[in-house]
């Protein structure tokens, strides 16, 4: 069992839904009818349409009753062949395949006003220290500028240690004090200096360091499963992973399940990685984070360690999250069997390529 220090406080969100005994008991004497005329969450397929007061429910099918939960919510956004975004698409524009067969799209809208869920992710280990104070005054700015008022972000930190350095907010100056708050972990665990981290003591044959996989995982399954719409994880870190349980493909599966997108800035003090005499240790992070967005329909952003390239990337991902289109099909494979679906956006227009996660997993509502 994963040993961590994510501190999971339950979302206000779910708290906000939470009906007492009685309001559920009332609910459930009204007639039937009155579930018909119920909203669908936003992640719901959507019913036909209302039906007639007048109309006797006895002549009704009783398929109108039902709510097709199996329905996939694909949040994308266009490039052309220099990169630029491109808006103001129809449906018409695109062709959806899963497992290479065609699907019919059945709704479809650009997102620019859809409440967002974001997770943002520093990587406080060693390797970081030089480049941690950029890292806070630009996500800092980018909070405030992106955080509307129906929007949410949360805070993790992760080294040897993964820690929620805030829950879910609106506030960004709440976030920005937790952002501050945030401090290079340069301990192995285990009664650290004050301040420092008081991660787990390590075992003697797993190297604990940078628990990049483990953070993923733990925020995709412990935060954002539960949520709906629209959601991203922002990665801060140089891509290096030493230590985690979660293997890569793991951490991928549950951003895929938890229908995150993955966006990581690619920010590394290279001169970190220079031992004496000039050697250079192994870097491998850009390969591994490619792998990681590519599969949830994000991307990486290298900034190196220059301040303006950073800024310029949290621009960069401002203006993809406002600029996403999402298209909802119902598989033709109605299968709830949890396998993996490749699936593919197509751009009508030869010059264009959708930016899109690469699978799902079919797995059945909870609900």
């Amino acid at each position: 069992m994963m040993v961590v220090r994510l501190r999971l406080m339950r979302s206000r969100r779910i708290a906000r839904f939470r009906c007492s005994a009685c309001l559920l008991a009332a609910l459930l004497a009204l007639a039937t009818p009155l579930w018909a005329q119920m909203a669908p969450s936003p992640d719901a397929a959507p019913q036909g349409p209302a039906t007639s007061p007048d109309q006797n429910p006895q002549q009704q099918p009783l398929e109108t009753l039902k709510v097709n939960v199996n329905l996939v919510s694909l949040y994308f956004t266009v490039h052309d062949k220099h990169g630029a975004l491109i808006p103001g698409l129809a449906k018409n524009d695109f062709a959806i395949y899963e497992d290479k067969v065609p699907q019919t799209i059945k709704n479809f809208s650009a997102e620019t006003d859809q409440p967002l869920t974001l997770g943002i992710m520093l990587d406080t280990s060693g390797s970081q220290q030089r480049v941690l104070p950029m890292e806070q005054q630009a996500g800092t700015e980018f909070l405030q500028r992106i955080l509307r008022s129906k929007d949410e972000a949360f805070l993790i930190s992760f080294d040897v240690d993964v820690d929620l350095l805030a829950d879910y907010t609106n506030n960004a100056r709440e976030l920005e004090r937790a952002m501050d708050k945030a401090q290079i972990n340069v301990g192995t665990g285990g009664g650290g200096i004050p301040g420092m981290g008081q991660g787990p003591l390590p075992s003697s044959d797993v190297p604990r360091g940078t628990l990049l996989y483990d953070a993923v995982y733990l925020a995709a399954n412990t935060k954002l499963a539960q949520e709906t719409g629209r959601k991203a994880l922002i990665l801060l870190t140089d891509g290096e992973d030493q230590g985690s349980r979660e293997k890569p493909d793991e951490a991928i599966a549950a951003a895929q399940k938890a229908n995150a997108i993955i966006y990581v800035i690619l920010i590394a003090d290279r001169p970190f990685y220079m031992g004496g005499g000039g050697f250079q240790m192994g870097y491998s992070g850009d390969a591994a984070m490619r792998k990681l967005t590519a599969a949830t329909g994000g991307r990486v952003i290298d900034v190196g360690n220059n301040g303006k390239k950073l800024a310029q990337a949290f621009a960069q991902i401002e203006a993809e999250l406002r600029t996403q289109y999402v298209a909802s099909y119902t598989p033709t494979n109605d299968k709830l069997d949890g396998t993996y679906r490749r699936v593919e956006v197509q751009c009508k227009e030869n010059d264009l390529k959708a930016q899109v996660r690469q699978g799902y997993y079919a797995i059945a509502s909870s609900n």
